[in-house]
């Protein structure tokens, strides 16, 4: 508390200005005049993971464009070659950071926190944040295939036993295959299987690389074992060949990339076998001889981590098992390869993002956000990962402050209201009665929403709304965001539901009158906003015009469903965005993402689907296409070179989406006619492959379902079968442009629907 005597502003503008700097406090000053008024400008945890991001740019801004005759990754070879779509100029940018090639796939085994990453060229980060692995092959003659260098390769994820990422590359008589996955033994390992052919002797040479996807990372030391047969680096991690090398070489930063410096001159048996670099670049390499016109296969395995959990087998304590983490989740079958490739990647990476906490991403986003955490819960509930979504809402609850605030950023008002919307879903899905010890979270929560509110007494806009906040970050600067306001209707009303639950009859009689009283004041701030705009379009808040940032109100749509189906303000909001904000069928998300956002652009869709509206396909089927080929999506993603440009390079929230759209595609529960609608989001060329469509079984509020659609050229048979937890609901089947068929509750349990015309 004394800091706030000291004459701190008076200080920081005497030394700046004593050195010829802007004065901080009024540059300070000018930039919050952008923003509203708020508690906090921006949050802590942002700002620090803003300055360490630019903190790897301004090395990496010292080390690459110097030594671009060393071996990079992908990104740096594109975004540094000015023939490249990806290349950006340098200038005066004090940091080079990763902006146009975005992607990377983790790999890892469930309920490991560890998640290794292979990047669209096949260099593989063991450890976060760490340094790499690479695989080239150099002929005798000095011919190279480096990935990294090519202008394309191929990559796969391999989801039939594992989640194994493939990279084959080739380059004349000289082909690579390499195979990364983490396997468990006696702990978690990441297992690396490089296979190298060639017409010539010739080697392949595994490198040890201080860079990763996001830039420079320290090797300081590489020690070749007395076996000749694993690294040590950086006196800490240890790389396993599973043979003796035939040859070695390793460089530090003054004499080069070990590339250059050592391999250039041919592979040497007596080769130095350890290097110290106090710069941090130090490379290594440790090369395979493959005979003239054969192959030759390495294996290498790099340990993870010492740490094991769950259940033990004679003595060795092991990690669930694929199957075993897969075996709750829907299945899914549809004729479109791609998309069904896409929802069983999706499955997966929302099983691997969620160890304990759940991540947004393995790298960039390996933090917790209770907006992605929430979001992605409601995927795994949405397909059945009941248990895993329990572990989920269960860590939410110690991160409650004492004034009832569920905190994970500071100044983002959005987190209550979501984790009680996540909680009366779970209870909803799974029909369980809310946890005793759930009862003082809840009311604390719902109180504090209430609490937060903005004296409804001033006559302003945004009377009685949330205050002014960073909201979800990327819609601007500070403002009072209708997204948060939604979502706090949200949370009230499942508080209500909840205490109702919980006998807590006068709480939940408040909380539902708080809800009503909130939901109307947001309607009367947008009704003052419809006159100034002259059209029933809701932007961001109430004092932005409309802009990119009023896809935030889509939330009312989807998923929160508060407004009906064919609500005409939010339809307008869609209009609005379909008009002004698209590229390429996606969403382009002007605010800090300046690329095509998938989760929000399948926001919208899910909106469209709901209203009827059949342009949801072209959006939907606009992702499928911007997914990488592991089938993985960037958080927002270049419009012209349709690679990653903001946040990680595989985004589990985007994943989440993705699974929520297939799935509502086929059923999902309208809550405005409570009804369960099937079939509404089946595409024409899904009917005309003549192929059966089913999913399966699927949580909803009435209980769980499976549902399958059978076609022939004249007409669609829908069927269902539920395993409900009272009655079954009055269905819905809405297919393509035919007249929807209403069913009452337990009549029948399939349906025939005429097709108009064979579809096209």
């Amino acid at each position: 508390m004394w800091l706030k005597w000291l004459p701190w502003k008076y200080l920081a503008r005497r030394v700046a200005r004593a050195h010829g700097f802007i004065d901080p406090i009024a540059l300070l000053s000018y930039m919050e005049r952008f923003a509203q008024p708020s508690e906090v400008a921006a949050p802590m945890e942002l700002v620090r993971a803003g300055l360490v991001f630019h903190a790897r740019g301004f090395i990496n801004s010292r080390v690459i464009q110097q030594n671009l005759d060393w071996v990079w990754p992908t990104w740096i070879q594109q975004q540094f070659d000015p023939r490249s779509p990806s290349f950006v100029p340098r200038a005066f940018s004090l940091t080079h950071v990763n902006l146009t090639v975005r992607n990377w796939t983790a790999i890892g085994v469930p309920d490991f926190d560890g998640l290794p990453i292979v990047d669209p060229n096949g260099l593989v980060t063991p450890f976060w944040d760490g340094w790499s692995l690479d695989a080239w092959v150099m002929t005798a003659d000095g011919r190279l295939l480096v990935p990294s260098r090519l202008e394309s390769v191929q990559q796969r994820l391999d989801v039939a036993q594992t989640a194994a990422v493939e990279t084959f590359s080739r380059h004349a008589d000289l082909g690579l295959h390499a195979r990364a996955e983490v396997l468990c033994d006696e702990g978690p390992v990441c297992m690396l299987t490089w296979r190298a052919s060639a017409g010539a002797r010739a080697w392949l040479v595994v490198s040890a690389r201080p860079c990763n996807p996001e830039g420079i990372s320290f090797i300081h030391t590489v020690a070749l074992t007395p076996g000749r047969d694993a690294w040590i680096i950086n006196d800490t991690h240890r790389v396993e060949f599973g043979e003796p090398v035939d040859a070695h070489a390793v460089s530090d930063y003054v004499h080069g990339d070990v590339i250059q410096s050592r391999c250039a001159q041919g592979f040497e048996p007596e080769g130095a076998d350890a290097v110290r670099c106090d710069i941090g670049m130090a490379t290594g390499a440790a090369a395979f001889e493959i005979p003239e016109g054969a192959s030759r296969q390495v294996t290498v395995r790099v340990p993870l981590s010492g740490k094991t959990s769950h259940r033990s087998r004679h003595g060795v304590r092991m990690f669930p098992t694929w199957s075993d983490s897969l075996a709750p989740a829907c299945v899914l079958h549809i004729p479109d390869e791609r998309m069904q490739f896409l929802y069983d990647a999706a499955v997966r990476t929302l099983i691997l993002h969620s160890p304990h906490d759940v991540y947004p991403g393995p790298y960039t986003y390996k933090r917790f956000w209770f907006r992605d955490a929430v979001l992605i819960g409601h995927a795994m509930l949405g397909v059945g990962l009941t248990r895993r979504a329990a572990r989920v809402i269960e860590r939410f609850f110690p991160r409650q402050t004492a004034t009832g605030y569920f905190r994970s950023q500071e100044g983002e008002w959005d987190s209550n209201g979501q984790v009680l919307w996540l909680v009366q879903r779970f209870c909803e899905l799974t029909r369980r009665s809310p946890k005793r010890s759930w009862l003082g979270p809840i009311r604390r929560a719902w109180r504090w929403i209430v609490r937060k509110r903005v004296s409804a007494r001033s006559r302003t806009p945004h009377a009685g709304l949330l205050p002014a906040g960073f909201s979800a970050e990327h819609f601007g600067p500070n403002d009072y965001y209708y997204w948060d306001d939604f979502w706090a209707v949200a949370g009230l009303r499942a508080a209500a539901a909840l205490l109702r639950s919980l006998d807590a009859a006068k709480d939940a009689d408040s909380c539902g009158r708080e809800a009503t009283d909130l939901q109307q004041t947001i309607q009367r701030s947008l009704a003052a906003v419809r006159d100034k705009l002259g059209r029933l379009a809701m932007p961001a808040s109430c004092y932005r015009r409309l802009d990119s940032g009023a896809v935030g109100c889509v939330v009312a749509g989807y998923p929160l469903q508060l407004l009906a189906p064919r609500d005409l303000s939010l339809l307008d909001t869609i209009d609005y965005l379909m008009d002004n904000c698209m590229v390429d069928d996606g969403f382009f998300q002007d605010m800090i993402h300046s690329g095509i956002n998938v989760y929000l652009t399948l926001h919208m869709a899910q909106v469209m689907l709901r209203a009827g509206d059949r342009r949801f396909a072209d959006l939907m089927v606009a992702m499928r296409d911007l997914a990488s080929p592991t089938g993985q999506w960037p958080e927002a993603i270049h419009p012209q070179t349709k690679a990653g440009c903001m946040g990680d390079g595989q985004h589990a929230w985007a994943a989440a989406e993705w699974i929520m759209m297939l799935r509502n595609c086929l059923l999902y529960e309208e809550s405005s006619s409570r009804r369960l609608v099937l079939g509404a989001g089946v595409l024409p060329e899904w009917l005309q492959a003549r192929e059966p469509i089913s999913i399966g079984p699927a949580p909803t509020s009435w209980g769980r379902v499976r549902v399958s659609i059978d076609s022939s050229a004249q007409a669609a048979t829908v069927h269902w079968e539920g395993d409900w937890h009272e009655h079954a609901p009055e269905i819905e089947v809405r297919l393509l442009d035919t007249e929807p068929v209403i069913v009452p509750s337990g009549v029948q349990d399939s349906v025939r629907i005429p097709l108009r015309a064979s579809p096209a």
